[in-house]
């Protein structure tokens, strides 16, 4: 009977306290500003799982896939517009021995790749299959071309996804010669001449391959006008990651155009801070998530993530051009805008970009 008693003092002495919360709502006064507060550590918050995430996953997947062997890069003369047929011979047979090295270490993808690299239609200035592996292919006659487009690549480009890079090329190259007026004379080049951070690591939350690949980029650079001479039209284009080098890069690199494709950010503030005398340009397709990614630059622990100023913004004051209803792997999908209004930049009919 105690025991009844005290049981029915609980529930009634429960009640007093729960009816209140219940009836009365909660003061939203002070928790208005909540939301726009927790905003930057919401996002600090998911940088830092991807970067916990990268750092248990990308050791695993490194470890998981043993280094394919290679030989060196070909021995090449200094190029000129006299030993382009040399330098692409060369780098196709060392495309070739690489191709059979990777077939006999039973990597089949590898040998498939390098293989269709060696085929007698494709030219390439440079080649080295080692680790992820390196190329750069030309696409048109690039001795006598008046107009020279370069493609920057992002993360996660190696030789063994080289294909959809070159698909890319491809298609500039086709839209090229096909909108171009009579006479003029163009080439495409896909730069695959640095390591390309994954995307899903802490590579590409930082500068750090972009800093090693900005170097590399400006000589070859200066190395091209060899062979095109200086009066060439050259433009520079820079899909996602691949902004993070051109921007590294643009001080003082010898090109009439940079566009910012897809970009996270180039490390600057505004155009003006990058030191280039190009023309830059800067578009982002509808569907492209970059939009969501953070753009700034946090300092963790001495380590910088992100890369700052959106250059989609007016502050950044790049010229902003519609790149359509695209996602962030449709810049040069054939027919799009985007593609259109590339081909009008490189080919100078610049009065006939749309702009956002």
């Amino acid at each position: 009977m105690q025991a009844d008693t005290r049981r029915e003092r609980s529930r009634n002495d429960a009640t007093p306290e729960a009816e209140p919360r219940s009836r009365e709502p909660r003061s939203r006064g002070p928790r208005s500003r909540g939301p726009r507060s927790r905003l930057p550590r919401r996002c600090l918050r998911a940088l830092l799982a991807v970067l916990i995430t990268a750092a248990i996953a990308v050791p695993l997947s490194a470890a998981a896939r043993p280094r394919v062997p290679a030989p060196p890069p070909a021995d090449l003369a200094p190029l000129t517009a006299q030993t382009l047929t040399q330098t692409y011979a060369a780098n196709r047979a060392n495309a070739e021995l690489a191709s059979r090295m990777a077939a006999e270490h039973g990597d089949r993808h590898r040998a498939e790749a390098d293989h269709a690299l060696a085929g007698a239609s494709r030219d390439l200035l440079a080649f080295d299959g080692r680790g992820t592996g390196r190329a750069v292919e030309v696409l048109g006659d690039l001795a006598g071309a008046e107009r020279v487009a370069i493609l920057i690549p992002g993360s996660d480009t190696s030789l063994d996804t080289y294909e959809r890079f070159h698909r890319a090329a491809a298609a500039l190259h086709r839209s090229l010669a096909r909108d171009s007026a009579a006479g003029r004379r163009t080439a495409v080049i896909a730069w695959l001449g640095y390591t390309t951070p994954r995307t899903v690591s802490t590579t590409a939350a930082t500068a750090d391959r972009a800093e090693e690949a900005a170097p590399v980029l400006r000589e070859f650079v200066d190395d091209l006008r060899a062979v095109t001479g200086p009066s060439a039209h050259t433009s520079l284009l820079c899909h996602s990651y691949g902004s993070v080098v051109c921007g590294r890069a643009a001080d003082g690199l010898d090109v009439d155009d940079m566009v910012l494709l897809g970009s996270p950010g180039t490390g600057a503030d505004s155009a003006g801070e990058l030191g280039t005398r190009a023309r830059v340009w800067a578009a982002r397709g509808a569907d492209d998530w970059v939009a969501e990614v953070p753009h700034a630059e946090v300092d963790l622990f001495g380590t910088k993530l992100g890369f700052g100023t959106d250059p989609m913004s007016l502050s950044f004051g790049a010229d902003v051009f519609t790149a359509g209803p695209g996602g962030h792997s449709d810049y040069f999908r054939p027919g799009s805008e985007s593609l259109t209004n590339i081909t009008r930049i490189v080919l100078g009919r610049t009065e006939e970009v749309t702009h956002a």
